[in-house]
């Protein structure tokens, strides 16, 4: 438990410099591809390969527990695994163009989701011992965090949607989304990823989730503001009408 902790400290530390440094380093892929990370392959394949490890490795942990059919690991164990299945073998098929991922990203991307899904499998399957009783269904904590969850799931896979509909087939424009969280920041899929996992955090109410949740913030916030400042200079016009924020209402 020592030894676990230690990794867990570690990675909130990495999760430190990872945040610092996309302020100053633009991660090279999507919206800000960029030839400078060296070879890329086809955006689908790449979307496949860097997400599904960590579906595969949470199974492990499932298949390989003495407690898996317990329903409050099980419950959590659906959840994480609900999202990383649309992850990998759904939403790879929905994106649309021709675009490609470096394979430098593609890589840290493999990694982080094996350290993830090891920790995580960790702490629900070997570590969490008698906390996570049938009763904890009923607790506060995973009510809630339950409901969060899905409020993220739903922002989410919704916000993927607008984006992936901004155009008409051989319509070569560029567009702002404007529906659903659209409206409120620039980077509304990633607002819904940052919920689903603060429910996550919350559901498990545990130091494993919690630092999920840290690594999806210093990834996702710093590109938000890239992303922002890539809107701000293509559709300036609408800028100056629209409030927005970058990926959390109201706040940033």
């Amino acid at each position: 438990m020592i030894q676990f902790n230690i990794l867990l400290w570690a990675m909130v530390a990495t999760a430190v410099v990872v945040f610092v440094s996309l302020y100053f380093v633009d991660a090279g892929y999507g919206k800000m591809i960029s030839p400078k990370w060296g070879w890329a392959i086809n955006n689908k394949v790449a979307w496949i390969l860097m997400e599904a490890p960590v579906f595969f490795v949470m199974l492990y942990f499932w298949l390989t527990a003495e407690n898996m059919w317990a329903v409050a690991p099980l419950a959590m164990f659906l959840l994480f695994e609900l999202h990383y299945f649309q992850r990998s073998f759904i939403f790879p098929f929905l994106l649309k163009g021709k675009s490609k991922m470096p394979v430098a990203i593609m890589l840290m991307g493999i990694i982080f989701n094996c350290l993830n899904g090891y920790i995580q499998g960790m702490w629900l399957f070997r570590l969490s011992g008698d906390m996570y009783s049938a009763e904890w269904l009923c607790t506060p904590q995973f009510v809630i965090g339950t409901i969060i969850f899905f409020m993220g799931l739903i922002i989410n896979w919704h916000s993927d949607y607008v984006i992936r509909h901004l155009r008409k087939p051989g319509d070569t424009n560029h567009y702002l989304p404007k529906k659903g969280m659209y409206k409120y920041v620039t980077s509304a899929n990633y607002f819904g990823e940052i919920t689903e996992w603060a429910g996550f955090a919350i559901l498990t109410w545990s130091f494993a989730g919690t630092v999920f949740l840290i690594w999806t913030m210093a990834n996702l916030v710093p590109r938000a503001n890239s992303i922002y400042h890539k809107y701000e200079k293509e559709f300036a016009d609408e800028f100056r009408q629209r409030p927005l924020k970058r990926v959390f209402p109201f706040v940033y």
